[in-house]
């Protein structure tokens, strides 16, 4: 029972998020930090001599990324990106449990071009994404010589082609518009080997964990709910509801049977104007909804007019999920919110 409220508490307290998961659209910016492992770096060759077995090994470290992108309203982003990469180095392993440890560090750092897309309709809560990337790196190693040794450090730069892949999910933040925190995991390879002094290393892999923030501009505060609308006076005005099946804007037989009854009705009172406005029930986008609740009024008052009713009478409005027949949470199909409402005044 206490999981069960805290389950309750938690989803009353996302319902306002549903809001705000919508595409990005236009300039954002974004920042991320977070944690870095490094795949061990196999060590191909040494003065010369190839070499099997041995792989360098590095410590956890730290990963940072600034990111400049552009969102085209349908759920894709292109971003460019440069970012920061560091790991101590750890030992030196070989076969049979065998190691040396070694001190030092490797820093990669670089530019690389994004491809993204938000999954904008999967939950109203946040906003899963995916994507790719290519650029290109600098792979930055410094080895520390060994106490007793003559000291300094050996420090040399190579870079390579880069590729990675991207999987995250952004939380919007209802009080910023356009604001939102962003998860993701990362992982991204350089091709090709490394030539560091008289050693060649092999593939640089990176597995990434981070967490940022992500601020698309001239996103626009959400707008107050609508007033009620005026229950119309008894009379003169009569009103008719035709109902849809559930993402549908065709009418049934039911449906044309009741617009061929308003529309008779309209000859028998004189009237200023007929009104047919479109409502859906809350599953879907905000978006969404609202384009097929404009589709539903200007089928029901296209089929006025093939009844007899002049085209020029009547005045269509889509209110989208709004003005719940019967009031629901999100994402809940209810079929007496799926309607269109004829006012005959």
């Amino acid at each position: 029972m206490q999981l069960r409220n805290v389950l309750l508490a938690a989803t009353v307290m996302a319902l306002p998020l549903a809001a705000q998961a919508q595409p990005v659209t236009g300039l954002y910016i974004g920042a991320g930090a977070g944690v870095n492992i490094m795949q061990d770096e196999p060590i191909k060759s040494a003065f010369g001599v190839p070499v099997s077995g041995i792989n360098l090994q590095t410590n956890v470290g730290a990963v940072g990324v600034l990111s400049v992108g552009w969102g085209f309203g349908n759920g894709l982003r292109a971003e460019f990106e440069g970012d920061y990469r560091y790991n101590g180095l750890d030992k030196f392993s070989g076969s049979g449990g065998a190691s040396a440890p070694i001190s030092g560090n490797e820093q990669k750092f670089g530019p690389m071009f994004n491809v993204l897309y938000d999954f904008t309709t999967l939950t109203p809560m946040f906003v899963p994404y995916v994507g790719v990337g290519v650029g290109y790196q600098w792979a930055d190693l410094t080895i520390d010589a060994p106490a007793g040794a003559g000291g300094g450090s050996t420090t040399k730069t190579e870079g390579s082609f880069a590729y990675q892949a991207i999987l995250g999910a952004a939380l919007p933040i209802p009080s910023v518009p356009g604001l939102a925190v962003t998860a993701e995991y990362r992982f991204m390879g350089m091709s090709g080997d490394r030539v560091y002094g008289e050693t060649k290393l092999g593939n640089d892999f990176n597995h990434s964990v981070l967490i940022g923030v992500r601020y698309a501009f001239g996103v626009a505060a959400p707008a107050p709910a609508p007033m009620p609308m005026a229950a119309p006076a008894p009379a003169p005005a009569r009103s008719y509801l035709v109902f849809f099946d559930w993402d549908k804007a065709n009418l049934t037989p039911r449906a044309q049977q009741i617009i061929q009854e308003a529309a008779a009705n309209s000859t028998k009172v004189k009237y200023t104007q007929i009104q047919v406005n479109g409502y859906t029930d809350t599953s879907g986008t905000p978006q969404y909804n609202q384009g097929l609740s404009i589709r539903r009024a200007q089928a029901v008052a296209a089929e006025l007019v093939k009844d007899g009713v002049p085209k020029n009478a009547i005045a269509i409005q889509g209110f989208g999920e709004t003005h719940l027949l019967v009031p629901t949470g999100p994402g809940v199909r209810e079929p007496q919110n799926r309607r269109v409402e004829i006012i005959i005044h």
